[in-house]
């Protein structure tokens, strides 16, 4: 894939969003780890807190970032566009739209957040 000059990425979680989902969603890692859903909410957060290395990269990566769970996501682009994608997902904003950077599937086979990191960097120039 070649790199992509971009506006910014939006990741997008396989969780809705809100306190009581963000509990179930800790719990759900912790007692049923294999049949969780979100593999970025899995390689990027800890059970309780954002994991070091993924935090030190988002917060010193010089590309604007945007995070949303799947009903924030509907709500904000679906509506507008009519993008349909299988979540978890990473997308980039280029040129007024959004396209694939990193796929469901994908994302599914990375072991960890220095994975996530790499291919990012690898995908975006």
């Amino acid at each position: 894939m070649e790199k992509l000059a971009l506006e910014k990425i939006v990741f997008v979680y396989n969780a809705d969003s809100g306190k009581r989902n963000a509990i179930l969603d800790s719990l759900h890692k912790v007692l049923q780890p294999s049949t969780y859903n979100c593999k970025l909410c899995d390689i990027t957060f800890g059970v309780f807190q954002e994991k070091k290395e993924w935090k030190d990269f988002r917060t010193t990566y010089g590309h604007e970032m945007e995070f949303l769970h799947k009903d924030e996501f509907k709500k904000a682009y679906a509506s507008k566009f009519g993008y349909r994608f299988s979540f978890p997902i990473v997308l980039a904003a280029v040129s007024e739209n959004l396209e694939v950077l990193i796929n469901t599937e994908e994302l599914n086979t990375l072991p960890d957040a220095n994975a996530l990191i790499n291919l990012i960097r690898e995908r975006v120039s």
